[in-house]
């Protein structure tokens, strides 16, 4: 079938390692062009994947018949409203936006236009997520506890501005949350307690009655990150642990549901209204403190 020419906003550290090679490799997709706010960035990747870059992102929805998301979740927000509206399906990052109502706004704006959309849940489309989840439910679980721990926002490509004024909760906790919930059954409640740019403890309560516990920071100095969960249930125990998993991510995964998702007219599992979701409860979490 035809590949579906996807437009990638965004030139950074993400976008470059990412969604440039995930799109451009294809047979589902292809990189159609590069915008991004800071021109020579955009045409730096573009001449790697051997596609024009082009000024504006008004040009890109002229060359596409879908947009990638690689930008903070504030530009994300503003610019997929507009991306569904000119009715483009959707590719996007976590967190939707940095607020809830800007959430709503994209799912609202992608609902109206009737476009598919696909949320980049990173740890997703690891194998060891989908075994450990596959494990989960038959364990009928009872209780949980996460740690998403690392030094990330202290230097390096990932010590953006907007993850260091909002923190872990914004940034990781659309991992966490979207765990537990998928282990341990719909989270119904949540709570939390700290500071998101030190330290942020998270309380969940889960439809049919299993508890899960979190903490989250980017800021430890720690040699390496922490991302563990402990899930206990009637049948047993299983331990989510992906840094002591060599396999990496499949983005193949990614690029086939968000295509398939197209071509079908079905909306993935992970699609926009997942992430208002994960959104609602960190909003619930943050407003709780």
């Amino acid at each position: 079938m035809k590949p579906i020419a996807v437009g990638l906003v965004g030139a950074g550290p993400w976008a470059t390692m990412v969604h440039a090679p995930m799109l451009a490799a294809g047979p589902e997709t292809r990189l159609a062009t590069i915008w991004s706010r800071r021109p020579e960035a955009a045409a730096e990747l573009a001449l790697r994947h051997r596609i024009e870059a082009v000024e504006t992102f008004e040009a890109l929805l002229d060359r596409c018949d879908a947009v990638a998301f690689a930008v903070p979740p504030d530009v994300q927000a503003g610019l997929a409203v507009a991306a569904a509206r000119a009715g483009k399906q959707l590719l996007l990052e976590k967190p939707l936006a940095l607020t809830l109502t800007d959430a709503r706004e994209v799912a609202a704006a992608a609902e109206a236009a009737g476009v598919i959309t696909q949320l980049v849940l990173s740890y997703r489309f690891h194998q060891h997520t989908i075994e450990f989840l596959h494990a989960a439910r038959a364990l009928e679980p009872i209780g949980a506890h996460a740690a998403f721990l690392t030094s990330g926002y202290l230097e390096g490509a990932f010590a953006t501005p907007w993850r260091r004024e909002h923190g872990a909760l914004l940034d990781l906790g659309p991992h966490v949350l979207d765990l537990l919930d998928a282990a341990l059954g719909p989270i119904e409640h949540i709570s939390g307690r700290g500071d998101p740019n030190r330290w942020i403890a998270l309380t969940c309560s889960h439809r049919g009655g299993a508890i899960s516990q979190a903490a989250l920071s980017g800021t430890l100095p720690l040699p390496e990150t922490i991302w563990r969960c402990v899930l206990h249930g009637r049948y047993g125990t299983r331990v989510f642990d992906p840094n002591q998993d060599d396999r990496a991510p499949d983005w193949g995964l990614v690029r086939r549901a968000f295509a398939e998702g197209v071509r079908s007219g079905r909306a993935p599992e992970l699609g926009v209204q997942r992430g208002l979701r994960l959104q609602e409860l960190i909003e619930e979490a943050s407003s709780s403190g």
